[in-house]
């Protein structure tokens, strides 16, 4: 068993080096690290028999009380294909869905605009995604206030920068100053212009998808994102059991395009689900499979990811909660499902409900991110940013999720035995009463040994109260406006950029200035 080919230190701003040391380092590569693959063993929660119980009942779920797809064109294709279909109820023969849910590829490569940030997915491949979706943004002066289009490029710039970062996701946080109908030309632009790793589209509406495929086809060419995986979609289900015309029309438009959309039921569990994690975890994989199997009436063949979004509800407010045991232990059981259908699946890091980067954010992430690596996900979004349940995205939780990262590489790429031997003669040249400091075997390896991060501090009492008695919460947002001083853009080529500016001042022409 060998560890990943990379070095998965944690250098970048280090206290030495200052502002000569940041310019240097502008004219180096940016790190990036490749796939990560998984070299530890997936854990299974419960036993073969309870995920075969699962996978049946969601089976006859689908049979018997169906199925919602709220979109004509939809239930005609499901009528073609043989369902039994009652206006907008679609109910599914077991024999139908798993013949279609067969179709998707176990993985695939999500082509970056520099390949070499290009990834797989599927298998024992796992990525990293930044958090999608916030409306705040707690900033680097710890106020929370609404997020705005410098925010999101900030974000980009900082998924860019992070090196276990495999993706730069899209509407990290949303740029509020901008006018609903054509925030997606903005969030698009700044993904593809601020990091040249693969990002996410827009599913808000079909025309706003249309516009992500054709800012797609401009950096990658139309003839490329045809056919080739260039972004990932989130389309979410509404628990209970209901796909919503505006899920559909993204699908349609990205599945058709063979780009892989992340089929993923939004579930609330006590609320949109019944009061039982094993209950919660039948129903969304109903609805997830119903939607995958959706996908491959589009365009049979096409990547697909199997997803989920389960959290469970304070039952003394009715409030979202974030890392509890429940979640876990359902994310390893949609795990088991993934692997019995061979299919990608997507689950969530670092989701935590503490409304700042404390110490009950570390608890939750660490619950979740745990679940997430040992139930062998590959595709685990929201691993950099998330605060407030989704509501607001922080600099600080950023910056300190991108370093514990680095350690969860390392942790999932094994143990590795290549150094045992100098290792252990390295015991024999010290003997007894000696260290190890001097020797070649720690010249060689002391970069690369050990996790190194530099925002946690392991210094003396003494040592951190000279150094300003900083908390975890206040490096975290040093980190952050380090990162964002040393960035550089990746550059796109000329001809590409203006393409770009061109289409968004011509969509933006015709779209209206507010929601009708």
């Amino acid at each position: 068993m060998s560890a990943p080919a990379v070095e998965v230190t944690e250098h970048t701003n280090r206290r030495g080096g200052g502002r000569l040391g940041r310019k240097a380092l502008r004219g180096a590569p940016i790190a990036s690290f490749p796939t990560l693959v998984r070299q530890i063993p997936t854990y299974q929660m419960v036993p073969d028999e309870a995920v075969e119980l699962i996978h049946l009942e969601s089976l006859s779920i689908l049979e018997e009380v169906g199925c919602e797809f709220r979109d004509d064109e939809a239930i005609a294709m499901w009528k073609a294909a043989g369902a039994d279909v009652s206006e907008t109820r679609v109910r599914i023969d077991r024999a139908l869905l798993m013949e279609l849910v067969s179709k998707v590829p176990p993985e695939f490569t999500l082509n970056a605009r520099n390949p070499q940030r290009s990834v797989r997915v599927g298998g024992t491949n796992s990525i990293f995604v930044p958090m999608y979706g916030a409306p705040y943004v707690r900033d680097l002066d710890n106020n929370r206030r609404y997020g705005t289009l410098a925010d999101l490029n900030n974000f980009h710039k900082l998924a860019y920068m992070a090196p276990a970062l495999h993706s730069s996701s899209s509407i990290i946080c949303e740029p509020m100053e901008i006018a609903v109908p054509k925030r997606h030309l903005h969030i698009i632009h700044s993904a593809l212009k601020h990091s040249d790793k693969p990002f996410m589209g827009i599913v808000t509406s079909r025309e706003r998808a249309e516009d992500t495929m054709a800012m797609a086809g401009i950096v990658f060419g139309e003839d490329f994102v045809r056919d080739n995986p260039v972004l990932v979609s989130i389309t979410n289900c509404n628990s209970p059991l209901v796909w919503d015309a505006t899920m559909l029309d993204a699908m349609k438009v990205y599945a058709r395009h063979n780009q892989p959309l992340i089929l993923a039921p939004f579930a609330l569990c006590g609320a949109s689900t019944s009061a039982s994690a094993v209950g919660a975890v039948a129903q969304v994989n109903a609805e997830a499979l119903a939607g995958v199997a959706f996908t491959q009436l589009l365009r049979p063949g096409s990547p697909q990811i199997y997803g989920q979004f389960m959290v469970t509800v304070d039952m003394k407010t009715g409030a979202p909660m974030g890392g509890t045991p429940e979640a876990a232990q359902m994310m390893y059981v949609m795990g088991a499902l993934a692997r019995k259908y061979r299919l990608p699946w997507r689950t969530s890091g670092f989701h935590v409900g503490s409304k700042l980067n404390d110490a009950q954010a570390g608890y939750e992430a660490n619950m979740l991110m745990h679940a997430a690596i040992l139930s062998g996900a590959n595709y685990i979004w929201h691993s950099a940013g998330w605060l407030e349940a989704g509501l607001t995205c922080g600099y600080s939780k950023f910056a300190t999720d991108c370093e514990q990262l680095v350690g969860w590489y390392k942790y999932a790429g094994g143990l590795p035995f290549d150094d045992f031997k100098e290792a252990m003669a390295a015991i024999r040249e010290v003997g007894p009463q000696g260290h190890f400091l001097g020797t070649q075997h720690t010249l060689d390896h002391f970069q690369s040994a050990f996790f190194i991060p530099s925002i946690m501090d392991f210094n003396s009492f003494e040592q951190w109260k000279a150094e300003g008695a900083k908390d975890h919460d206040t490096r975290g947002r040093e980190k952050a406006r380090n990162m964002l001083a040393d960035y550089e853009e990746p550059k796109l080529d000329e001809g590409i950029a203006d393409g770009l500016k061109d289409l968004i001042a011509l969509r933006e022409e015709k779209l209206p200035d507010s929601v009708s």
